[in-house]
């Protein structure tokens, strides 16, 4: 049988250590870990120990953990060191401390999708080595730093009650509040770009002005993108306003320019002005075509992203076109019809092009005469037609039935959830 020895961070830091004479060498006050929290260097769900922070009387300095053992005699911890071997500059850089960087910090909770704080890290000593296992979110971690944990135990147990533990294993986990670790961001925070884009933005509000932006800051463009359309507007102004012109406008770029719009709306006339130009050309002009629709026209809310297709092309071709294109989910509610000059013809579906025959015409297919709604009208009209006719997105033509646009559903009940306003009237060119 492997034996082991399970301890905690708490229990170890402040501990003495003693040389192989028996004589005190000195004072841990830290211990340092490999620096990836999620990656190739995770081992199975724990993190190996590389070094310890060491006091001797007014020294301070960090020693390879390999030298150093951990054993445990009725609940009592003893430390001991055969050498001290100090660790090299590059093999501190390349490791993160758990009392700086874990202990107290928010970390995020991978499997449970929330920001939580760490009030203890457990340790296990097995024959490979001495790793971090997990970490205590719990009440009980929070009464053991205070040393509580064992005497209300022991009461609660009069009255067959426990303590319910609550710990991560370090592969649901991912640091947030890092301090120093600039160079490794994009490394770190490999596992949190998994999680959905809403999720990362509910972590983001929790988040302190300045970790949301290290976060953030890290994400790929497209995975910025996403996270940005999710955020508060008042989270949305602060990270754009905290980003450099150049790395916001490639973050708007990837948005769809209805969404774009909208975050610019909350930005002074000055600094909109200076994204719009860092855009580029064909993005920036979509945008600034949609802030010159009032606040309560059809134009302010529609999306300038959907999907046309002209009368002589097959279901075949167009599904091909699909795949090749890979839009967003919005775009497959309602695809349209239009002639040279750019007018609405006719409308069709997702499942209209499913279950067609795939060398029919679009012609066959579409719906004549489609439902539409003008880029003047008032944006009441929109409940009217949407519920009227049951449609999940609605085509938007000017006057001369050009198709402009579309308005989505979605859109539209989230700008009556949170009641913003969608655009300003005042032009900025």
């Amino acid at each position: 049988m492997t034996s082991f020895t399970t301890f905690y961070l708490s229990g170890i830091i402040g501990k003495e250590v003693f040389g192989a004479d028996g004589d005190a060498v000195g004072i841990i006050r830290d211990i340092l870990i490999n620096a990836s929290l999620s990656g190739d260097d995770n081992d199975h769900g724990r993190q190996l120990l590389t070094g310890v922070k060491l006091k001797i009387k007014k020294d301070i300095k960090t020693y390879s953990f390999h030298t150093f053992r951990v054993t445990k005699a009725r609940e009592t911890l003893n430390v001991t060191s055969s050498a001290l071997v100090v660790l090299k500059k590059e093999e501190v850089e390349n490791g993160m401390f758990l009392v700086e960087n874990i202990l107290d910090k928010q970390i995020v909770d991978l499997n449970g999708r929330k920001l939580v704080r760490v009030n203890d890290v457990r340790l296990v000593t097995i024959e490979t080595g001495t790793f971090a296992i997990a970490v205590d979110i719990g009440i009980e971690g929070l009464l053991r730093r205070i040393g509580l944990s064992a005497p209300i135990k022991r009461i609660l147990s009069l009255f067959n009650v426990n303590i319910p533990a609550e710990f991560i294993i370090w592969d649901d986990v991912q640091a947030i509040d890092y301090s120093n670790l600039n160079i490794r961001l994009s490394k770190s925070y490999a596992k949190l770009q998994t999680l959905h884009p809403s999720d990362i933005a509910d972590i983001l509000e929790d988040l302190g002005k300045k970790s949301s932006m290290s976060v953030f800051s890290a994400l790929d463009e497209e995975k910025a993108a996403d996270v940005l359309e999710e955020l508060e507007p008042h989270t949305q102004v602060h990270i754009i306003e905290s980003l450099p012109v150049e790395k916001a406008a490639d973050v708007l770029e990837k948005m769809p320019a209805d969404e774009v719009a909208d975050i610019l709306d909350e930005l002074e006339d000055e600094k909109a002005e200076s994204l719009l130009k860092e855009m580029d050309t064909e993005s920036s002009q979509e945008v600034i075509e949609l802030l010159e629709y009032p606040d309560n026209l059809v134009g302010s809310l529609m999306s300038t992203d959907y999907l046309s297709f002209s009368l002589g092309i097959t279901v075949e071709e167009v599904i091909r076109e699909l795949r090749f294109r890979k839009p967003e989910p919005p775009e497959l509610y309602n695809m349209f019809v239009t002639d040279k000059n750019d007018e609405l013809i006719g409308t069709f579906n997702l499942r209209d092009l499913v279950v067609a025959d795939p060398k029919s015409f679009i012609s066959d297919i579409m719906k004549e005469e489609p439902v539409f709604l003008y880029d003047d009208q008032k944006l009441q009209d929109i409940a009217e037609v949407v519920s009227k006719y049951n449609l999940l997105a609605v085509p938007v033509v000017d006057r001369n039935e050009q198709l402009q646009g579309m308005v989505v559903v979605d859109d539209v009940v989230e700008d009556l959830i949170t009641e913003r306003k969608t655009r300003k009237r005042n032009r900025l060119y």
